[in-house]
């Protein structure tokens, strides 16, 4: 089994609850709109970091981070982008696509691919909870779940 922990939309606050829920991941996908360099760090030092660029990951700390990344967790290879309205169609061979940008969480399955925004873990934004979520790969097998954050 693999646990890939994921988040977005920090906007340079790293939770400590996010933390702690991405605790004991294989792997973490951060899905842009980072707004600083340290939540990478801090990130990275829980499990392998994969990260995209969101729209306001203008600094020029961000500007090698590229607009969308790929990660192969055991047979599931992952697609992240920040703004899911800029992928047309998911790549070939792609089985999860993770986004970003809305701050909505939201997990649904089109055409055998799985698309998770895992909402917004850094300051709350209207009404919308605070949350984070991970992906459970096991052979070629994906499941995801979201995770509020209290």
């Amino acid at each position: 089994m693999i646990r890939v922990g994921l988040i977005s939309d920090t906007h340079g606050l790293l939770r400590p609850q996010a933390v702690a829920a991405l605790q004991g991941s294989d792997f973490i996908v951060h899905g842009g709109d980072i707004g600083d360099a340290g939540i990478l760090e801090a990130l990275a030092a829980i499990a392998p970091l994969t990260v995209v660029r969101g729209n306001n990951d203008r600094e020029p700390w961000a500007a090698h981070i590229a607009e969308a990344a790929f990660l192969k967790a055991g047979g599931v290879l992952v697609h992240a982008i920040h703004d899911l309205s800029q992928l047309a169609v998911a790549p070939a061979g792609v089985r999860v696509v993770v986004s970003g940008h809305s701050h909505k969480p939201k997990i649904e399955e089109r055409g055998g691919v799985l698309y998770v925004n895992p909402g917004s873990a850094g300051p709350r934004r209207f009404k919308l909870p605070i949350a984070v979520a991970e992906l459970i790969v096991v052979d070629d097998a994906v499941t995801a779940r979201i995770i509020e954050l209290g």
